[in-house]
């Protein structure tokens, strides 16, 4: 581990993938889907990404829900996946999402210890309200932040900004923490102190900006932020 984090006042999490396990959603289907229940989450979740991006180089933005809804159509066809009522348990499966198991004693550590928690997603504030309190994570969080906020998808730098704004912390006061790299270098690229959660062994961006470290899940956070 580098130094610890220094005067640290905020901790600010991406929720999918980081907080939730998204694989959880098709995982919970296997009794339909298989053994192509992981190849359906793969590409589910790349698909939900690229239409983000691509929908916020183009300026038509959407609600995430719809997004997720048109990368899980997207998925099904290509896997030539047709079964009657299986969209709609998926997307209802997806507010359900599991924490990942570190999680909830992580953020009980963090709270003890004085830090605002918060959560900073493409989700939109439905989708976000439903997971949290799935997960049982009600009344743990200071803020629960959406882009629709903004009306545009991260890695744009007015979604980082709206945590600094809700939270009225200087970027610098504030430690963001993403599973996925390209979100973390843009964390780190808006002025945020930026620990990368590489729970799924990538290699590093080529994109400007790296964070000030690295982590294999959230459980190693409290050791880096120093009291």
């Amino acid at each position: 581990m580098k130094d610890p984090l220094h005067d640290i006042t905020a901790c600010v999490f991406d929720a999918y993938g980081t907080l939730f396990d998204f694989n959880t959603a098709a995982a919970s289907a296997r009794d339909e889907l298989g053994d192509d229940w992981q190849k359906l989450s793969d590409l589910w979740r790349l698909k939900q990404l690229q239409y983000t991006w691509l929908r916020g180089l183009g300026g038509r933005h959407a609600e995430f829900w719809q997004v997720t809804g048109d990368a899980l159509d997207f998925a099904l066809a290509q896997l030539k996946i047709d079964k009657p009522g299986l969209r709609a348990r998926l997307m209802d499966l997806y507010l359900r999402l599991g924490a990942y198991p570190e999680v909830p004693a992580m953020l009980s550590t963090l709270k003890a210890r004085g830090l605002k928690l918060a959560i900073l997603s493409n989700g939109s504030p439905t989708m976000l309200a439903a997971v949290v309190r799935n997960a049982g994570l009600e009344g743990i969080f200071d803020a629960v932040l959406s882009v629709e906020e903004v009306g545009v998808f991260k890695p744009h730098p007015s979604v980082y900004a709206l945590a600094a704004q809700r939270l009225q912390l200087a970027p610098e006061r504030i430690c963001f923490l993403s599973s996925n790299g390209w979100d973390a270098y843009s964390a780190k690229a808006y002025g945020f102190r930026v620990l990368w959660c590489n729970r799924f062994g990538q290699a590093p961006e080529r994109i400007p900006a790296t964070p000030d470290g690295e982590i294999e899940d959230l459980s190693a956070l409290p050791g880096w932020l120093a009291d």
